[in-house]
């Protein structure tokens, strides 16, 4: 059945997620063959989630979800372009969600990359150009030090690019910002500790209750 959570709920379903991976007594829900088989036809997910494409960060194992939980969305940096907006919107009208995630993580090389870029003029080369390119726009305006990429000036890039990934995100997709004007819906940014293993909020929009 299509959830019938709210934006909030559905964060807290995600936090205690978050929590029982933290402790080491995550249940690994639904992750069964009777949970494949209900779910062999359709799916009803409670949370669109949009992260970082890193080896590290998967998303149904450090929030303990199961199959069909969470509609997932990822590219390396989470950078947004349209076919990921269209992905985004897609959980949000046909499936229902009540929630997107913006996941972001510690030391991610794309933002490492695009300060390092804005400080050198160094630019990889190929298309993992376009990622660090995307992701510029995000950080360009952060008063850091030029001088260094010390850890700290790392993470406040790091917050800042999830910030606006956020807000751009709702400024660009009228679907979703009109579904969270209802309160129908909320975005959350989130980092993600790669060491810890916690999730932290970074910015909301939409009502989460935290």
């Amino acid at each position: 059945m299509p959830t019938t959570l709210t934006p909030a709920a559905a964060w807290q379903r995600l936090i205690e997620g978050n929590e029982r991976f933290l402790s080491g007594v995550a249940e690994h829900p639904g992750q069964d063959a009777a949970r494949r088989a209900t779910l062999g036809y359709d799916q009803h997910p409670f949370a669109v989630m949009f992260g970082c494409s890193d080896s590290r960060v998967a998303a149904e194992i450090i929030f303990d979800q199961g199959i069909g939980d969470m509609f997932v969305v990822r590219t390396a940096g989470h950078v947004l372009d349209t076919t990921v907006i269209g992905s985004i919107e897609y959980g949000i009208e046909i499936l229902s969600t009540p929630l997107v995630v913006i996941l972001g993580h510690d030391h991610c090389g794309a933002v490492e990359a695009a300060m390092d870029a804005l400080r050198t003029g160094n630019l990889p080369s190929g298309f993992v150009r376009a990622i660090v390119d995307r992701v510029i726009p995000s950080i360009v305006s952060v008063d850091g030090n030029s001088s260094a990429s010390a850890a700290p000036e790392l993470e406040k890039f790091g917050h800042e690019h999830v910030r606006h990934t956020v807000h751009m995100l709702h400024d660009y997709s009228a679907l979703l910002a009109r579904a969270v004007a209802e309160g129908k819906a909320a975005v959350v940014g989130a980092e993600y500790d790669l060491a810890e293993g916690r999730v932290r909020v970074i910015d909301a929009v939409g009502d989460i209750d935290y």
